[in-house]
């Protein structure tokens, strides 16, 4: 076995390489590279009688800038960060990590949805869905004359 010794300034550089790779090889293999820089946020969903309950985290994203759709059993979510971060000219940049970044997550729920008592809440960067479930109309009884 071989062990390689990593000191703090070498972790970095290897952070650096391991993210160079990474979206060199998603847009190698997505044709795109928007469909690359898209994160898939992961997300919690909870169920009750009339609603289902979708929670997502989406950090350094405003109100402004989330989109949610909804047709049928799907929905779909995009949001969009800013760069992070006013610096003055006079400043100098000793290291970046944080950038703009764009989110893309779409899934088909169990049942057909509600879209008119559906909502969304951003807060502190958690989106959180209540998506209703489209009630099922009553049966009714036609006379035959």
């Amino acid at each position: 076995m071989f062990l390689v010794p990593i000191n703090r300034s070498a972790s970095g550089w290897v952070r650096n390489v391991d993210r160079l790779f990474d979206e060199s090889f998603d847009r190698f293999f997505s044709g795109t590279a928007t469909a690359a820089s898209a994160r898939s946020p992961s997300l919690d969903v909870a169920e009750s009688e009339q609603a289902y309950t979708v929670t997502l985290d989406l950090p350094g994203v405003a109100k402004g800038d989330v989109k949610v759709s909804i047709e049928g059993r799907r929905v779909s979510i995009e949001a969009k960060s800013t760069k992070g971060g006013e610096r003055k000219e006079s400043d100098r940049v000793l290291l970046r990590e944080r950038a703009a970044s764009s989110y893309a997550r779409s899934f088909v729920l169990p049942a057909e949805l509600d879209n008119a008592r559906s909502n969304a809440k951003l807060e502190h960067g958690v989106l959180t869905l209540e998506l209703a479930k489209r009630q099922a109309t009553p049966a009714t009884k036609i006379t035959v004359n």
